[in-house]
């Protein structure tokens, strides 16, 4: 696959994302990155990112100033990736702002759903590299069935629909580790791709050719 710029892409930075690591993953994809905490240079952008670690109330408050512009151009087809966290704020909600009292967070509301808690007997967080099932055809998804990803997270995507889940991994329990909306311009991976050597790097590939088709 070429390395040569193909698409435009804006990382959001809204001060929880592992922004270097992801800018550099991006860059060796093949896209010219833009880091952005403006929601008016997302409507520039042939796609967007949306990083994240930490906890899910946090990061809703700390995305607050771009939550519009984040729907608004979702909702208008542009290509929009969720990464760890930026994954689970695709969602409509999450257990972990139940447990700390905020349970008034509301995701992004993208990918109908709910974050849920690895349960007793799971060792919290799923730490390390694990495998990627690959349960239907997506764009992001293409060349990855059976490859490995570096996951770190204690809550993990159940969707309203089944049909938003695109590849699956084994932990005790079989959770999402790729999600996508109807629509298929909506997805996330629960894994960290800037830091899943070369399954990682072909997922942001097709990320970047997936913006270039659709700019």
């Amino acid at each position: 696959m070429s390395t040569q710029i193909t698409a435009d892409v804006a990382l959001v930075d809204y001060g929880l994302g592992n922004l270097r690591s992801a800018t550099r993953g991006l860059e060796r994809a093949g896209a010219r990155v833009s880091l952005t905490d403006d929601p008016g240079a997302l409507d520039d952008a042939d796609g967007i990112v949306l990083p994240g670690v930490g906890a899910f109330s946090e990061g809703m408050e700390n995305a607050e100033p771009v939550r519009d512009a984040l729907v608004d151009a979702a909702e208008a087809g542009r290509p929009l990736f969720g990464i760890c966290l930026g994954m689970q704020m695709l969602l409509t909600s999450s257990e972990e702002a139940d447990k700390v009292g905020q349970g008034d967070a509301q995701g992004l509301d993208l990918v109908p759903g709910r974050n849920v808690r690895f349960r007793e007997g799971q060792k919290v967080p799923h730490m390390g590299w694990n495998e990627l099932s690959v349960e239907r055809e997506h764009p992001i998804v293409e060349g990855v069935d059976g490859q490995y990803a570096y996951f770190v997270h204690s809550y993990y995507a159940s969707p309203d629909d089944e049909r938003a889940v695109v590849a699956t991994t084994d932990y005790g329990v079989t959770f999402p580790s790729i999600v996508a909306n109807e629509a298929g311009n909506v997805f996330g991976t629960q894994f960290h791709p800037e830091k899943s050597g070369e399954t990682g790097l072909r997922i942001l590939r097709n990320f970047v050719e997936y913006c270039a088709d659709h700019a």
